[in-house]
């Protein structure tokens, strides 16, 4: 026995030795700011989808519609032509000059080039904003429910999110704009909101705008607009823009993307409008984050916005027919209550009885084969309702909807 020991302490010394020599590597150095952002519930429910091979995929924000030809033919072209080189930081100057176009054309707003840069998604357009506005201590008080990674931006960034939720009812969801403006500080940066709004489709009051225009010059803080559902809207051709009301040495911000109206969510191509004074800066964060994005893509961004206004109405009547499918089809489960919406492509409904949404979105997709987003995902406030996208086919929808509603009827109580 006592052999035995001695073996056993010679063994515990060597490993002692062993690691003074070859130490055990430390943790990486990780900023506080991203070890606090958490992902988000969608993921999880994401995760789950190849447990269930049949699931119909309505929790993420897209539509099952391919990029139509004419876009896609435009970048095959720019590649057999070699386009293949970097572009400048900002896009290509054909594609800024058709984002000013569409403006014009779409609510006579004059948007200069100096204010426009082309990004590798809406998403890459606000982390940069975020990065230009927000540093550690600093807060944006933000219009929730939200699509969360625009806030985990901000977190990201050092900064500090302030929720003011939106009030919902039976006749859709509305905004307290007095509330939100007595959120803001002395540390406040910025006023975030998305008009049309993910999950909601709120959309915010033109004389909500101006209020908030003037507040944000006289407290000279940054008003960030998601404006990336602007053409997803069923009682006019569009929703209202900041860009409408402001001046080019404004503190706006408008981000928008190709992702949902032009169906391109793949493709990862956005822009965005910043004031006149901060073109240097936003070609300086680009080019130390992405150098500039893909000329071949961004040649057919200027078709699309060109020449796609017949798909872009084809695509929200489709959106409009699918939502009374689904508003149809709800008010038939007895268990469900509907925030009706204006715009985007997304209802929010609660189940009753459901109080933990991110379990009942697992169960409903492992059990019936239906993915849905929870609510918890948007805001602590929405953590009671769920989130479904219906910009899906009549065939998908269909099924979806009775899937929905067997597995409703099947829940105990």
């Amino acid at each position: 026995m006592a052999v035995i020991g001695a073996l056993s302490v010679c063994r515990d010394v060597t490993k002692v030795r062993l690691r003074a020599i070859n130490p055990v590597p430390p943790m990486p150095l990780v900023k506080d700011s991203i070890l606090a952002v958490q992902d988000s519930p969608i993921i999880e429910i994401w995760k789950l989808a190849p447990q269930r091979p049949d699931v119909i995929p309505l929790w993420a924000g897209e539509s099952d519609l391919p990029t139509p030809d004419f876009i896609s033919n435009a970048a095959i072209a720019a590649l057999q032509r070699g386009n293949t080189f970097y572009s400048t930081m900002r896009g290509i100057p054909p594609l800024r000059a058709a984002i000013a176009r569409y403006y014009k054309r779409l609510s006579g707003a004059e948007i200069e080039d100096d204010r426009i840069a082309v990004t590798s998604s809406g998403m890459l357009a606000a982390m940069l904003i975020a990065q230009t506005v927000v540093g550690p201590g600093d807060n944006v008080v933000c219009v929730t429910p939200s699509w969360p990674n625009i806030l985990r931006a901000i977190e990201v960034a050092g900064g500090q999110v302030r929720s003011v939720s939106l009030h919902s009812d039976v006749t859709g969801w509305s905004l307290d704009l007095d509330k939100l403006l007595a959120a803001c500080d002395e540390r406040t940066k910025g006023i975030y909101f998305a008009s049309p709004g993910n999950p909601t489709g709120w959309m915010i009051d033109p004389e909500q705008q101006r209020r908030l225009l003037d507040f944000a010059r006289e407290r000279n803080i940054a008003l960030i607009a998601d404006e990336v559902y602007q053409r997803i809207v069923y009682d006019r051709p569009f929703a209202a823009s900041l860009l409408d009301i402001c001046g080019p040495d404004d503190p706006v911000f408008v981000i928008n993307s190709f992702s949902k109206a032009w169906a391109m969510t793949g493709w990862r191509m956005g822009w965005m409008v910043y004031p006149r004074a901060l073109k240097g800066t936003m070609e300086k964060l680009i080019q130390f984050s992405v150098s500039g994005g893909q000329a071949f893509l961004q040649e057919a961004g200027i078709v699309a916005l060109d020449e796609g206004e017949p798909f872009v109405e084809s695509f929200v009547a489709r959106c409009k027919q699918g939502r009374e499918f689904v508003l149809k089809k709800l008010a038939e489960m007895p268990k469900v209550k509907v925030v009706p919406n204006a715009a985007s492509f997304y209802l929010m409904l609660a189940v009753e009885g459901e109080t933990d949404t991110l379990e009942f979105c697992k169960r409903a997709l492992l059990e019936a084969g239906v993915g849905l987003s929870p609510g918890i995902a948007f805001s602590q406030e929405s953590s009671g309702q769920i989130r479904i996208c219906y910009a899906k086919s009549n065939t998908m929808l269909e099924s979806a909807m009775e899937r929905l509603g067997n597995f409703l009827a099947s829940q105990p109580g």
